[in-house]
């Protein structure tokens, strides 16, 4: 299996044959090609993931792991500040486990594996782990009805069968019991889980983990795929710990972002466009942020409509913003962000800030009757300010409404709350969203 790493708008040269055994030919492109046309993020003909330059392959915005019959293509963001691969990838997975509702702060997260393995690899690690824990305090059961036809009374009698079907056997008894079964719709997803990932992983060490969860469901009935029952599972107190578990398999087998073929496994994507990965990101540590406050957190909404037709009384350009931070259901702020570096303030005294990103913003202002609004960027060290507000701005004839641009950095996302949090509630924040304050302050730390 030939195995590639690659940065975010870089290239990965096609190699000649002739570069021997372990060379990136053109064959293992064009497989790789099959598997970005198939996922849902490929778009026309894959280019939104890879784009065929002849003489190499060259990644778009969108991130993650494709394996294809030969080789394995990993796609990491480009963060700024972090030193290598290694550091990248600790990074995506942390704002991954905050998006997916993944909790990586417990367990042996040292020995994921991050400088060796990609991250499909470290990720299907995680999830070993915490299944072998899972399995240590027993293999999910619930009752099941079962009828079976036996020799002494159990649970109820089945009137009916005994006295038609059974009739001509009355040594036996038609009965109707329930019975602690294992062969439920959970572990029957979990052990498709475990089977998916057998096909995909190219680590010895995983192979070996997953070999023995695998022997740890054998009891388990194999259900293909499509057939799985999520419908039937029950996360409730008793069973809580698998809730976690689910979400894994979940990505495996059924995520938006991951798509396979059917059949023997030919190809396989984990993929994150990553517009939507920082934006969502940033709302959940957002509001993880500000739990305990007065203040509320939504992503994409709530959703208002820019016009109303004069004629019909419809309402017409609907806008949904990334994220409002409100109180009492009052819109207090609205947050754009954008996966893109700006520019300094040399460059271009913009920054490289859209048009039309402005122009929404103040819709957005309007629309919500909202005064604070704010563009939200990843840091990067061509700026020469530090992270957090990077300027302030005013909307023409509107005293109190000011747009912001912020910067937040990446390399270790714990952080990217803390910052936010201290521009909304600090005392010295530039967002002053604190109970009694209405407007935006132009202080700055």
């Amino acid at each position: 299996m030939i195995r590639r790493t690659v940065r975010e708008w870089t290239g990965l040269p096609i190699e000649a044959p002739s570069s021997g055994a372990g060379a990136f030919t053109r064959p293992l492109a064009e497989n790789l090609l099959r598997v970005a046309r198939r996922t849902k993020l490929g778009g026309d003909g894959g280019a939104r993931i890879l784009v065929d330059r002849s003489s190499s392959l060259l990644a778009q915005q969108v991130v993650g792991v494709l394996v294809a019959n030969g080789v394995t293509l990993e796609i990491l963001p480009k963060i700024e500040g972090a030193s290598d691969d290694q550091a990248v990838r600790r990074s995506l997975v942390h704002m991954l486990a905050k998006v997916l509702d993944l909790d990586i702060a417990t367990g042996p997260v040292t020995a994921l594996g991050w400088q060796s393995d990609n991250m499909l690899e470290i990720i299907i690690r995680m999830f070993c782990g915490k299944l072998f824990a899972a399995l240590r305090q027993g293999i999910p059961r619930q009752y099941t009805e079962l009828e079976e036809d036996v020799t002494a009374l159990r649970g109820t009698l089945d009137v009916v069968r005994q006295f038609t079907i059974m009739v001509s056997t009355p040594q036996k008894l038609a009965c109707r019991f329930d019975e602690l079964n294992q062969n439920v719709p959970l572990n029957q997803i979990m052990k498709a889980a475990i089977s998916r990932l057998r096909a995909i992983s190219s680590n010895i060490e995983n192979q070996r983990r997953l070999a023995e969860l695998m022997f740890a469901y054998d009891s388990v009935a194999t259900v293909p795929i499509g057939s799985l029952r999520w419908d039937r599972v029950l996360i409730d107190r008793t069973n809580a710990a698998w809730a976690e578990l689910l979400r894994f398999a979940k990505l495996f087998l059924q995520h938006q972002f991951q798509s396979t073929t059917s059949g023997s496994v030919e190809g396989f994507s984990l993929l994150f466009e990553m517009n939507t990965l920082f934006e969502e990101f940033v709302g959940r540590i957002l509001r993880s942020a500000l739990r305990g406050t007065d203040l509320a957190v939504q992503l994409q909404g709530p959703r208002k409509h820019a016009l109303i037709d004069l004629h019909t009384g419809a309402a017409r350009f609907a806008t949904r913003p990334d994220i409002v931070v409100s109180r009492n259901g009052k819109p207090l702020l609205v947050i754009d962000t954008k996966w893109k570096r700006l520019k300094g303030a040399i460059d271009d005294a913009k920054r490289g800030v859209g048009q039309a990103d402005v122009y929404q913003m103040m819709a957005y202002s309007h629309v919500y009757e909202c005064d604070r609004l704010m563009l939200l960027y990843p840091h990067h060290h061509e700026l020469a300010e530090h992270e957090g507000l990077i300027s302030l701005h005013q909307i023409t004839n509107k005293a109190d409404n000011l747009i912001g641009i912020v910067t937040v950095g990446l390399v270790d996302p714990q952080k990217v709350g803390v910052v936010l949090k201290g521009l909304l509630l600090g005392e010295n924040g530039a967002f002053d969203l604190r109970s009694g304050r209405s407007a935006l302050t132009s202080s700055r730390h």
